[in-house]
Order: structure tokens, then C-alpha cells, then sequence
């Protein structure tokens, strides 16, 4: 039987996940709603992409009894509220990254989908691309050696996208893009907490982050370090150096399609879309959406691959990363 999406608001994100979703087959995968603020907003999305009940307003999303999963595509200071109103409502949940604010509202997040027995998973759509299956088989069967260093970037000019610059969006490097820098380490050392991290940064007039440069120390003199920027343009790769060789994603870390292991360089082209996408390997999300479905088949309430525990020690990281830069949330205060 098909696992039947409710998609949560009407946006770019959304667009792309519904087209990532219909590279998927369809005795599998199947879109029954589209929930946005404005009605309009919702039956436009939902003639677009051919779903059959289109409803203005969340809360109607979440009493339709035919949804076994939520994709939550709203911006990320509405999370915690958007998450909370699904989890209540029994409803399993694929939510955007970051999975919130702060670890507090992390935290409450996930209490909520364990006290309603629900599934629950952040977006992280990076660690289920292949690229991304075949780095982690690689180290699990110690082909590198022990790993000594990781290296990642991520760096766009985002300055005139007001998503990116402004503190009441969630906006800042280090929560859009710089994310994807720290999970793809944390994944490395599968879930290790850093012994200690080190940032500095700069922020806008808006106090958000323009650059971070953070440096990690994890146990055994493992190290770490990233960059993120929403102000100017790097080579967004990254670099997994062992005792015995190194696994390098050459571009584009966050949705990977190609890996080069010890110079040796393999293709993993994502399907194409049916519809223009708006962001860079869009259809690559149909790889968390299966996630998704494999473990609701399970009935397992989390991913061993972004587990809670991998959404929780993100949001802790992050909250020191920010500490230090000086960027503070209006949520941080509550």
C-alpha cells in the first residue's frame, strides 16, 4: 500500500519535494493534500502538481484521517509550532532542517512525536543520497583507515534573499546552509559529540551570520573544520582524510552526485523532474522520502540514519556555534 503525503505549506521547497516525490512509484508514494495559509495559495499548488484536496490552513491538514505523513516545507522559526500541531494530531512528520531554533525547541519537538508514538524525522536529505550511503559503507568498512580530519564548505551570496538575512526569518549562515557543513562531519563521526569547537564569525547589521569558521577537536586528536557564508561564493566541497586514504565529494556537498575515492572519481546523477526546479538536485529528495516510508513499513519512530539523537546534538552545536558568534534568536529568550 502506498504511503499517502500530506504536503505543509505551498512554497519553493515544497514544490521541489512534490516533484522529488513523483520520480518515486506511485503503488508507493502518493501526495492525497497540500495545506498552505491562503487557500488560493494551496489550490494553486494542488492543480500545479495534480493533488487531489488542497486546504487553507494547517489544522485541516492534520485532522484529514488519509495522511500518513507530514512534510512540513514552512521556514524555520514556525517549526516548533507547525511540528507540535502535527505530532498532537497523531501524525507521523518529515520536517524541514534545521528541525528548529534552538535544542530547546528541538527538545519539545521531540517529547511531542514520543509522546504521541509518532515518527519523526528531520530533513537532512544530504545523508541519504547514494553518494552519501557509499561514504558512510566506506568508512563503516574502514577503507580510509582512522579518519584524522573533515573538511566542508558551503559557501552562496544570499545577501539580497531576505529568507537568508533577516533574524525573524531564521535567517544566517550557519542554520541555511551552514547545517549541511556540521551533519556531514557529525555523520562522519557518526554522532560524537566534539570534545571542543571553536567559531568565529561575523554578523550583518541584521544580527544574523554573514561567515562562521568553526574548527573541532573530537576524541583520539581527531579534527574538524567548516566554513558557511550567505555572503560570497566557495567551492562548496568537501574532504575525509584517513590514515589510509580520502573520500572527497567535489562539488556541491549538500546534494552530492558524484565522490572521489583516492582520486577515483564515480557519477550518482539524481532522476529528472518533471517540472523546473527551484533549487540545485531537487529530485534527490526522493531519497528521504523512501526513508521515510521504509521505517513507517518498520514501525520504527526514528532513522538510524538522522536519528533524534543525530537532530538533537545538531541543534546543541549549533547553539554553542552561535553563542560565540553572537547571534542570538528571539526564541532563545523564551
Amino acid at each position: 500500500m502506498a504511503t499517502r503525503w500530506g504536503i505543509c505549506s505551498a512554497g519553493k521547497i515544497s514544490h521541489d519535494f512534490t516533484v522529488a516525490l513523483k520520480t518515486l512509484p506511485t503503488e508507493d508514494h502518493q501526495i492525497v493534500a497540500v495545506a498552505a495559509r491562503k487557500l488560493e495559495d494551496a489550490q494553486e499548488f494542488a492543480k500545479k502538481h495534480s493533488i487531489s484536496r488542497a486546504y487553507g490552513g494547517y489544522e485541516e491538514l492534520a485532522r484529514d484521517p488519509d495522511i500518513d505523513v507530514v512534510y512540513i516545507g514552512v521556514i524555520h522559526p514556525y517549526h516548533l509550532k507547525t511540528c507540535l500541531l502535527f505530532t498532537n494530531a497523531k501524525k507521523n512528520v518529515l520536517c524541514e532542517k534545521p528541525l528548529a531554533m534552538n535544542s530547546r525547541e528541538v527538545r519539545e519537538i521531540l517529547v511531542s512525536a514520543k509522546n504521541n508514538n509518532v515518527f519523526l524525522m528531520e530533513a537532512v536529505w544530504t545523508r541519504f543520497f547514494p553518494a552519501s550511503v557509499e561514504t558512510r559503507r566506506l568508512l563503516a568498512q574502514g577503507e580510509l583507515g582512522e579518519v584524522k580530519m573533515v573538511r566542508s564548505e558551503f559557501g552562496v551570496p544570499l545577501l539580497n534573499v531576505p529568507r537568508a538575512t533577516q533574524k525573524e526569518l531564521g535567517g544566517g549562515a550557519l542554520l541555511d546552509i551552514g547545517i549541511y557543513c556540521l551533519q556531514y562531519i557529525l555523520m562522519v563521526y557518526n554522532g560524537e559529540k566534539p570534545e571542543s569547537i571553536q567559531a568565529v564569525g561575523y554578523c550583518l547589521d541584521t544580527g544574523v551570520d554573514d561567515t562562521v569558521v568553526v574548527t573541532m577537536k573530537f576524541s583520539n586528536n581527531r579534527m574538524a573544520v567548516f566554513t558557511s557564508s550567505i555572503g560570497m561564493q566557495l567551492p562548496n566541497d568537501a574532504i575525509i582524510v584517513g590514515t589510509k586514504g580520502t573520500i572527497q565529494v567535489p562539488d556541491h556537498m549538500w546534494c552530492p552526485t558524484s565522490l572521489k575515492v583516492n582520486g577515483k572519481e564515480t557519477q550518482y546523477p539524481v532522476p529528472e523532474p518533471y517540472l523546473p526546479l527551484n533549487f540545485l538536485n531537487s529530485t534527490g529528495m526522493r531519497y528521504e522520502a523512501e526513508e521515510v516510508r521504509q521505517c513507517l513499513l518498520k514501525g520504527l519512530k526514528e532513522s538510524a540514519v538522522m536519528s533524534h539523537a543525530d537532530s538533537l546534538l545538531l541543534a546543541e552545536v549549533e547553539d554553542e556555534i552561535r553563542r560565540q558568534v553572537g547571534v542570538v534568536y528571539p526564541q532563545d529568550s523564551q
